[in-house]
């Protein structure tokens, strides 16, 4: 399938903004989409990119077009399809670029769907592998057979690698997601943990090609032969065209669970089910049915598609062979898990959340995790549970992918972590009075002697120490806070009153901001 058949599918609707014959001319080998602002490793050669165009913004936008065209360039891509959705029409900018960097510019109208593409460039690309003449193939006639009739018939992964690797010895190959997650892998290969797969798939041995499908960079697919030379090259893309396939259908297949899944999560959000819808749905999703069970919440950060939190969560959960689970969103783009109980609390998500953070460094990626409920009716409890343990692990954790337990919250530090960011601005600024001002230099002195007082159990001696000050200042400096804030500093209550405020005060930075790199 070349680029310039993209123009003639029918109900695609796509227009060409820009882009040569020679570069309508060119063979596709496979579709990507992402709204990273630097996509490159996760590009492959000969692929077209689509993008929604989320990471370009007018503030800095020369520089960020820049970098997003010119990774399609250095990683061979075929071309853009930039969705026309996010800004109304593709910015000048990116045109201008695209024509820079010779990469063909296709326009993707609001009603055409990114699923809708990739499925059309597959259609076509197994049907291209279906009529392609024998001598072109790598994979011999009666394996290629015997492929369409496995697929056909939804035969897992490990099968597909059995067969169409025989030919060649069956080499040690595997299929794994992004986080190192094995899917399949041949009789002769020795299991993988995930941690080594991970970094593997990061490493310059072996052969490892992507499998097309729409995904985000959580839950990608990558055919994994350790050894050089293990088969030739063109047999192991016909592979990878195979468990492309096989990947399709399983989707396919899975997307009733996921319909099932959905109306039991969006049953928990709403509240006010009685119990016996919430026990319906339970039951209509098999061995969740029954107890305990914990809810486990998830948000992503930075510019994704709303599906990455939901796909993340559904990895994560993979990693534990023994996970019962059912995931969902809710309208504010949240993943939600009902999660079976059997070790599958925050302690067992960690290990594979920072598998999955490294498959995007950048984007925050938190979890809360509830205490276990035996009884339904306790869901809607346990989803708010887990959403205070979300809000404390976006704020309390000193990296952008943190999974936190509502059991974690065990200090007043952590507690108050999970209060709303403005309910702890205003307490803040009503209990510290005008030192919550702390631009003028004397307000950041008694700020700081304040930190410094009750950190030492309000030893006059000990703070003096620490600050370099005499005892009779810091007596002065007390008095003043006292004065300012109203509070007693011999008083428990006015002590934590005040050590409260200052830890709810605003951060200058904050761990779950939009730029910094990440994934647990």
């Amino acid at each position: 399938m070349h680029v310039g058949d993209l123009l003639q599918i029918k109900g695609l609707d796509l227009t060409l903004i820009w882009g040569g014959e020679n570069l309508l001319d060119q063979a596709i080998s496979g579709v990507t989409a992402t709204d990273l602002e630097d996509p490159a490793r996760f590009l492959q050669p000969g692929e077209i990119v689509l993008s929604g165009l989320v990471w370009w913004a007018e503030a800095d936008r020369r520089a960020r077009t820049e970098r997003f065209v010119s990774a399609l360039a250095e990683s061979g891509a075929t071309a853009l399809l930039a969705g026309e959705e996010t800004h109304g029409t593709v910015p000048v900018d990116i045109v201008e670029s695209c024509r820079e960097h010779g990469i063909a510019l296709l326009a993707v109208p609001a009603h055409t769907t990114f699923r809708a593409i990739t499925e059309a460039v597959y259609r076509r690309q197994w049907g291209d592998l279906s009529r392609r003449p024998a001598d072109h193939f790598a994979l011999p006639e009666n394996v290629r057979n015997d492929l369409g009739r496995l697929v056909g018939h939804g035969a897992d992964a490990g099968e597909l690698l059995e067969c169409g690797l025989a030919p060649f010895g069956t080499p040690s190959c595997y299929v794994l997601t992004s986080s190192g997650r094995t899917i399949a892998r041949t009789a002769s290969s020795p299991e993988l943990p995930a941690a080594r797969a991970a970094e593997n798939l990061r490493g310059l041995t072996g052969e490892t090609l992507r499998v097309q499908a729409e995904t985000t960079p959580y839950d990608a697919w990558y055919l994994h032969v350790p050894q050089a030379g293990g088969a030739p090259p063109r047999a192991l893309h016909e592979m990878a065209e195979v468990i492309g396939q096989h990947r399709h259908h399983h989707d396919r297949r899975h997307a009733a669970r996921h319909r099932t899944w959905q109306d039991l999560i969006t049953l928990v959000d709403r509240g006010g089910a009685d119990t016996g819808a919430l026990t319906n749905a339970l039951m209509s999703c098999g061995p969740l049915a029954e107890g305990p069970w914990h809810v486990v919440v998830t948000a992503t950060g930075g510019q994704l598609a709303e599906s990455a939190a939901k796909e993340a969560l559904m990895e994560a959960l993979q990693h534990l062979p023994s996970a019962v689970f059912a995931v969902g969103t809710t309208p504010d783009a949240e993943a939600v898990a009902i999660v079976r109980s059997g070790g599958e609390g925050a302690a067992s998500l960690r290990e594979p959340w920072s598998l999955l953070h490294d498959c995007r460094p950048e984007t925050p990626l938190h979890a809360g995790v509830s205490a276990p409920t035996t009884e339904p009716a306790a869901f809607r409890s346990a989803l708010a549970q887990a959403r205070y343990a979300l809000a404390a692990a976006r704020r309390g954790s000193p990296t952008p992918g943190h999974v936190a337990s509502v059991e974690d919250l065990s200090s007043l530090d952590s507690l108050l972590a999970g209060i709303p960011a403005d309910v702890r601005a205003i307490f803040s600024a009503a209990t510290l009075g005008p030192l919550a001002d702390s631009e003028p230099a004397s307000h950041h002195r008694l700020l700081e002697t304040l930190e410094v007082f009750l950190a030492h159990n309000c030893s006059w001696a000990r703070t003096a120490e620490a600050l370099h000050l005499h005892v009779n200042t810091v007596h002065y400096r007390i008095e003043r806070i006292q004065d300012l804030t109203g509070r007693d500093l011999s008083r428990l209550d006015h002590k934590l009153d005040l050590r409260a405020a200052l830890l709810c005060r605003p951060r200058t930075v904050s761990s779950s901001g939009p730029p910094c790199p990440t994934a647990v």
